[in-house]
């Protein structure tokens, strides 16, 4: 990995906001038919679950300033695992990243096998931020790499399979993504919001403009100080 690249990227969307997604529709509707039970948001969590805190990270696996916070977001979840509640969601921007929803099903259908975080970290980790190789270039993602980091993870590659196509993966995909939408913030990735607010990118980068532990923390700090007076 070239890391002024990764530097340079990190400079560069931090300063525009990340990600801007300029159509709102949703991420992709096939498996939603009418009649359906609406979709519940995914309920991927970690840290303290009843904290005051609650950090929710809407993030798209193909995202390169997504890559560029995954390092980072790891650490702070470590960090604050014992006071703050983590939680993921998945916004594919598909008019920009053509297989992040593919990369959403894969993570979505590891959940189903108790493995999202394991998967959700090797799809970052697997990530050409340029798009250039790997499963973000691929015209089959599924059978080229997530089957293979199934197996990987130990998961029933069978079941895998029949999950990751399958409407339930898709509809919770979509109902994060509308979950987003009802903010009616502008959708762009990452986004983070504390306690329903959404924080400013810059607040969590460094003088360098890349993501930082001690931004970061520095935010968090504040929520949980806010937290404790109210």
């Amino acid at each position: 990995m070239d890391k002024r690249f990764l530097a340079i990227l990190g400079v560069i969307l931090l300063a525009f906001g990340g990600i801007v997604m300029a159509n709102h529709k949703s991420a992709d509707t096939s498996g939603n038919t009418k009649g359906d039970t609406p979709a519940q948001t995914t309920n991927h969590l970690a840290g303290k679950l009843d904290s005051d805190v609650v950090l929710v990270e809407y993030g798209d696996y193909q995202c390169p300033a997504c890559k560029s916070f995954y390092p980072v977001t790891k650490q702070v979840k470590e960090k604050y695992a014992d006071r703050v509640r983590y939680q993921f969601r998945n916004l594919p921007l598909v008019s920009l990243h053509p297989n992040a929803f593919a990369g959403a099903r894969a993570a979505e259908a590891a959940a189903l096998q108790d493995k999202f975080w394991e998967m959700h970290d090797l799809l970052y980790e697997n990530q050409d931020p340029r798009g250039a190789s790997g499963w973000v270039a691929s015209k089959d993602p599924l059978s080229d790499y997530f089957v293979g980091f199934a197996k990987q993870l130990g998961l029933d590659t069978a079941k895998f399979r029949t999950d990751f196509a399958s409407g339930i993966v898709n509809k919770r995909i979509n109902a994060d993504f509308d979950s987003f939408k009802e903010t009616g913030e502008q959708m762009s990735t990452p986004t983070f919001f504390i306690n329903g607010k959404r924080v400013d990118g810059v607040r969590l980068a460094g003088s360098d403009g890349r993501p930082s532990v001690e931004s970061f923390s520095r935010v968090l700090d504040e929520a949980l100080a806010n937290a404790k007076s109210e």
